[in-house]
C-alpha cells in the first residue's frame, strides 16, 4: 500500500522513496505495454517461407523465419540506423555523388533508403527472388514513394549472368543473400559479380561473424586492389567484406 496523506507512513508502510520508486516502476511497466510489438502483416512464400512486418515502438521490422531482414523507421529517424550495417556498408567504402548501385537480395529495401538519404543515385538495380518480398517492401516499406528503381524477380544466378552478359556496370553492388552460406558454396556467387563493378567501384558482402571471412578475402585479393573485413560492432553478427578498385583484367577472367 502506497502511502498517502491519509495514511502516515507506519513501521509496515513505504515512505516516500518506495512510493517514488513505485511510480517509476510503474511508468516503466506502461511504457513496455505501450511498446509492446504489433504485427502489422502476416504472410507466407513457397520461396521465402513465414513472413511478418511487426512494428516495435518507433521501428518497423521484416522478418523472416523469426530473423530480421530489414528496418524502417516509422517517424522518419534514419539516424538510429548507424550502428547496423546497412548504413556502415556505405561507410566504409567512397562512393561517388551520383553512384549507380546493385543490390543482391531486397529485404524491406533499408538500404535503398539509406543510398537515397547519403548520396544521390542515378540507379538503383535490385535483384530479388521472391514476388512476395517484393510486394511486402512496396507496400510496408516505403519502396513504393521511392525514385526509379530497377526490380529484377529471378535468382541471383540468372539475374546476375544477364547483367554481365548485357555489360551492366555499378559503382557499387552489395551482396546480401550468401550471409550463411559455406565459403566454398558462395564463393563463385562472389566471383561472378567481379565483372558488374565499374573500375572505381566497390563490392560489399555481408557475412555472419561465425563463419571465418578470411579466406574468402584472400581469394578476393588476386580480383580487387583492396580488400578489407570489417566488423560492424562487437556484439553484432554481421562482417562486412569491402572490396574496390577491382583489376580489370581478372575481373573479366572471373
Amino acid at each position: 500500500m502506497v502511502a498517502t496523506p491519509e495514511s502516515p507512513t507506519g513501521a509496515g508502510s513505504p515512505g516516500p522513496e518506495a512510493t517514488d520508486h513505485a511510480s517509476s516502476a510503474g511508468r516503466r511497466a506502461a511504457l513496455r505495454v505501450i511498446e509492446r510489438p504489433r504485427i502489422a502483416f502476416r504472410g507466407w512464400s513457397r520461396l521465402s517461407g513465414k513472413i511478418r512486418v511487426v512494428d516495435r515502438g518507433r521501428e518497423r521490422q521484416l522478418m523472416v523465419h523469426g530473423e530480421i531482414l530489414s528496418i524502417y523507421p516509422l517517424d522518419g529517424n534514419w539516424t538510429r540506423v548507424r550502428r547496423e550495417y546497412w548504413w556502415k556498408a556505405l561507410a566504409f567504402i567512397e562512393l561517388p555523388r551520383r553512384p549507380s548501385a546493385l543490390l543482391v537480395g531486397l529485404g524491406g529495401g533499408t538500404q535503398i533508403h539509406l543510398l537515397h538519404r547519403l548520396t544521390s543515385p542515378r540507379q538503383i538495380t535490385v535483384i530479388e527472388r521472391d514476388p512476395v518480398i517484393v510486394r511486402v517492401a512496396s507496400e510496408w516499406f516505403g519502396l513504393d514513394r521511392v525514385g526509379k528503381l530497377e526490380i529484377v524477380c529471378a535468382e541471383a544466378e540468372t539475374a546476375i549472368a544477364g547483367l554481365a552478359q548485357a555489360g551492366r556496370r555499378f559503382d557499387y553492388v552489395m551482396e546480401d543473400v550468401t550471409y550463411a552460406d559455406e565459403p566454398e558454396v558462395a564463393l563463385p556467387k562472389l566471383l561472378a559479380m567481379v565483372p558488374l563493378v565499374t573500375p572505381r567501384g566497390s563490392l560489399v558482402i555481408n557475412r555472419h561473424r561465425h563463419g571465418d571471412p578470411k579466406p574468402m578475402a584472400r581469394t578476393l585479393r588476386f580480383y580487387f586492389g583492396e580488400v578489407k573485413i570489417r566488423r560492424v560492432r562487437r556484439t553484432g553478427e554481421n562482417t562486412l567484406i569491402c572490396c574496390s578498385r577491382p583489376l580489370v583484367s581478372r575481373a573479366a577472367d572471373a
